[in-house]
């Protein structure tokens, strides 16, 4: 019973808890290391007295070099875990706008600039022609001028005293 066979002893390492070291990210397994508490409650866990000496000195573990931070940050030994991503090439779609179709988009896109212009100057002729129609119209229902007389104020018309 006193000696455990291989596969005994393979599941109890893994059912062991690793802590990670709050500075340099490694692991630190059980009875090793150091717990420091902060004055907040904040815990934070050593592997070793150097690590918790550059901690005390408020170090930066992403400018250390042999720190896991740093070698995240610097994208070093990772070449070897992880394949490089395939990107897929973008395909472009030519979609319909609202209020024009594919063929329209189309077909403005293959004229010429000469009949774009041409185009732009029959439109402008057209509303020119609409707004001078509109100001024609609007000058016509005017009402006739009433017989001049004497004016009369309003005070008058009531019956007021002023003018006599």
């Amino acid at each position: 019973m006193a000696s455990l066979t291989r596969k005994a002893r393979r599941r109890e390492a893994y059912s062991m808890k690793l802590e990670i070291d709050s500075f340099s990210g490694y692991r630190i397994y059980p009875s090793k290391g150091k717990l420091f508490v902060r004055g907040d409650s904040k815990v934070f866990r050593f592997a070793s007295s150097k690590n918790a000496s550059l901690f005390l000195q408020r170090k930066n573990p992403r400018k250390i070099a042999w720190t896991v931070v740093y070698r995240k940050m610097h994208k070093k030994g990772i070449t070897e875990e992880v394949a490089k991503k395939r990107s897929r090439k973008t395909v472009k779609h030519q979609r319909g706008i609202v209020g024009a179709d594919l063929a329209t988009i189309a077909a403005r896109r293959n004229q010429t600039a000469a009949v774009r212009t041409q185009q732009r100057l029959a439109a402008i002729t057209k509303a020119k022609t609409e707004k001078k129609e509109k100001e024609v119209k609007k000058a016509k229902p005017q009402r006739p001028v009433a017989a001049s007389g004497p004016k009369v104020s309003k005070q008058q018309m009531k019956g007021g005293k002023a003018g006599r």
